[in-house]
């Protein structure tokens, strides 16, 4: 009679102790927010891990789901060294801050703050508590976004005051060092009405098996523009979710785009909801999969209110044995008239053993309104590889070549050059290594 194997734990690592001792080392931070850890982490002890019959992790892959074999390591590394021109940068080891690049005075001055997350819990206490975590888990990882709160230990603030523009990037870095290291990496950008900022989360790690919870809180206020670029290159090893949650305001304009490269298998859920009349979220992704990588892309767009618009462009190119599955959704309230909404899959098929699986959806309550979606999947045309390839360029580089192709749509819409240099730079590294 063969073994019947065990369930995976609910917990893992994330056990009753590791949590306590977590609580010990945030006990200076404020009260409400250790009674929202706590509260968080029963809600996350509670919680089942997901099942093949749960619809929000249709075509997910459960083998390698697991809360077992993680630890909360210190670290004296520094952090990758990045060559990207910032107004400022924060950088972060195992949760920890390492090192910081402290605002010009004038940004300072004219009351711009960009600072550890702690140290917003305990300067900007109102602040943090109205916008942080503040919407909840909506696309199928309610356990895992618990987990998030729970053990989140710091991560970067960004407040820019009414009418303030800001030229120059804000840099986060996430850094995970050492075998078994669980991270959870948090960034909370508030853009008051009329302000502008870009913001660039780098999330890189060494060659070891890791676990990695992130999420971001991005607010635009009335007429706002918020820019929010995330590189998400994690080890080979290493188990992947991240939370976006966006909410934009009357005549807001949020521009977010997730490059996704590492990690054996990440998951990313991305939120917007626009929720005042004028309100614009272009929700942008670019996907390299190699080798045996499962990315699991599942949106939400909520429009609340009327005249609001929303454009959703994720484009995957596959390789090897490689796995994408895309699960959107746009909603429409009932007075949420003149919506116009837009969601688009795109699948670059470089191996027919990759897998790409698309689940585009429409739930529309108003009658006025402009809503189309659609998903496509295609393998590279032979005809444009023999065309490079018979110009003396290896099969690889015309790959190469051909990906970057079909990605300038979305890096183009990326106006800061170094920026765009650095999404660049981490894509092609997939080619060479």
């Amino acid at each position: 009679m063969s073994a019947v194997s065990a369930p995976p734990s609910v917990v893992g690592s994330f056990t009753r102790e590791a949590f306590q001792a977590h609580l010990a080392r945030v006990a200076h931070l404020p009260a409400w927010w250790l009674a929202r850890k706590q509260a968080a982490y029963a809600r996350f002890a509670a919680a089942p891990m997901p099942k093949r019959t749960d619809e929000g992790w249709r075509f997910s892959s459960f083998a390698t789901l697991t809360l077992d074999g993680f630890s909360f390591p210190a670290s004296s590394v520094k952090p990758a060294a990045l060559a990207l021109p910032a107004a400022a940068s924060l950088a972060f080891v195992n949760n920890r801050i390492v090192h910081q690049d402290p605002l010009p005075a004038a940004l300072a001055q004219r009351g711009v703050i960009f600072d550890t997350l702690q140290n917003a819990l305990l300067k900007h206490g109102d602040l943090v508590k109205t916008h942080l975590l503040a919407q909840p888990s909506k696309l199928g990882s309610d356990k895992f976004a618990a987990l998030h709160e729970a053990f989140l230990e710091d991560g970067a603030f960004v407040h820019v005051p009414k009418g303030v523009e800001l030229s120059e990037v804000l840099a986060v870095h996430h850094q995970a060092d050492g075998d078994g290291a669980a991270v959870f990496p948090h960034t909370l950008v508030v853009a008051e009405d009329n302000a502008k900022v870009t913001v660039a989360d780098f999330f890189k790690s060494d060659a070891k098996t890791q676990f990695a919870c992130g999420g971001n809180d991005l607010y635009a206020g009335h007429g706002a523009a918020v820019t929010y670029v995330a590189m998400q290159d994690w080890s080979r090893d290493t188990l992947s979710f991240q939370f976006n949650a966006t909410v934009a305001k009357r005549d807001a304009k949020v521009l977010s785009l997730n490059l996704h490269a590492g990690a054996r298998q990440a998951r990313h859920e991305s939120f917007s909801q626009l929720s005042a009349p004028g309100a614009h979220s272009e929700m942008l992704a670019l996907t390299v999969a190699h080798g045996t990588q499962e990315f699991d892309q599942r949106t939400l767009q909520i429009h609340q209110a009327p005249n609001t618009g929303s454009n959703l462009l994720y484009k995957n190119a596959l390789l090897d044995q490689a796995k994408t599955i895309f699960s959107g959704l746009i909603v429409v309230d009932p007075d949420a008239q003149k919506t116009d909404a837009y969601q688009s899959n795109r699948n670059l098929m470089l191996s027919d053993e990759a897998e790409a699986h698309s689940l585009p959806g429409l739930e529309i309550q108003a009658n006025d309104v402009r809503c189309t979606h659609g998903a496509t999947s295609a393998r590279i045309d032979r005809e444009q590889e023999f065309y490079l390839e018979a110009r003396g360029i290896k099969p690889a580089q015309a790959q190469e070549l051909l990906v970057f192709g079909f990605f300038e749509e979305v890096l183009g819409k990326i106006e800061n050059e170094a920026l765009h240099d650095s999404l660049t730079a981490i894509i092609r590294q997939k080619f060479t290594s």
